[in-house]
């Protein structure tokens, strides 16, 4: 069945944030949710490498707890992915606002960072965490005191380190986005400056046409139709995870070098 999440990636792209989308994430969940009254904020405490390492364990879980184990994860990159329009175990025992049930009420959100000191938070990802959640917020129809982190909602108090950023701080922010003072968000230009052997090759994206497209769907194994759509943003983004690249699914001048020694 399809759970009731589904304007998630909507509410996220209209904010002008990056999406992918998991298969399967209409369905998948532990159930349905209730009334979204806010939203809670982790940490991953994955690998210090890659953009999404714990995707896998989001969508199926721990040893411990079954998944999916939030309806949100964030890369480093700034990109969401959106893993489940249902329930999530991410919450646990706790209390927000007045708000016990976190699991039903609350959606979750995995922010890929260790929580430790040596990985600090790239601003790309925090801009779009704060974004996000402001966006997700407005929707609901909530302030920024509907946002919680997983430490300050836990239960006993100290049961959850994360996330690892304060929160304060971080809800001044959001608070900043949805009341409009907030400065706008950087976006990537359409052309980028020549590198290599990229010169002169303007940078593509989902929604662009033509021949340059169709070199793109040869080299990464995609049906050549000559429009870059999310099968080819989608490879695009496994490529430059395969070469250690910001997986933004966007074809600048670096990415353009990379296919060029394919």
């Amino acid at each position: 069945m399809t759970f009731k999440l589904t304007w998630l990636p909507k509410v996220l792209k209209d904010a002008r944030q990056k999406v992918a989308l998991v298969d399967g994430w209409e369905d998948r969940g532990r159930g349905d949710v209730g009334p979204i009254f806010g939203v809670i904020c982790h940490h991953t405490s994955g690998p210090v490498t890659g953009n999404m390492p714990s995707l896998a364990t989001l969508i199926k879980g721990r040893p411990d707890l079954r998944g999916p184990l939030a309806q949100l994860g964030l890369g480093r990159d700034g990109t969401w992915y959106v893993i489940a329009a249902g329930r999530c175990n991410h919450a646990g025992k706790g209390i927000w606002q007045g708000v016990a049930t976190g699991n039903t009420n609350f959606i979750g959100i995995e922010a890929e960072n260790t929580g430790l000191a040596n990985d600090p938070w790239p601003d790309v990802q925090v801009d779009a965490y704060q974004r996000g959640v402001a966006a997700i917020l407005t929707h609901i129809g909530r302030g920024a005191d509907f946002c919680a982190g997983h430490r300050e909602y836990a239960l006993p108090s100290g049961r959850k380190p994360d996330p690892s950023f304060e929160m304060t701080l971080f809800r001044q922010s959001v608070a900043a986005i949805l009341s409009g003072t907030a400065a706008p968000p950087e976006l990537i230009p359409a052309v980028e400056a020549p590198v290599g052997n990229a010169s002169g090759r303007p940078t593509l994206r989902r929604g662009a046409t033509g021949e340059l497209v169709k070199t793109i769907q040869k080299k990464l194994g995609v049906e050549v139709i000559g429009t870059f759509g999310s099968k080819t943003e989608a490879a695009v983004r496994q490529f430059q995870r395969d070469h250690q690249m910001v997986a933004d699914g966007i074809v600048g001048p670096k990415t353009w070098a990379a296919l060029d020694t394919a």
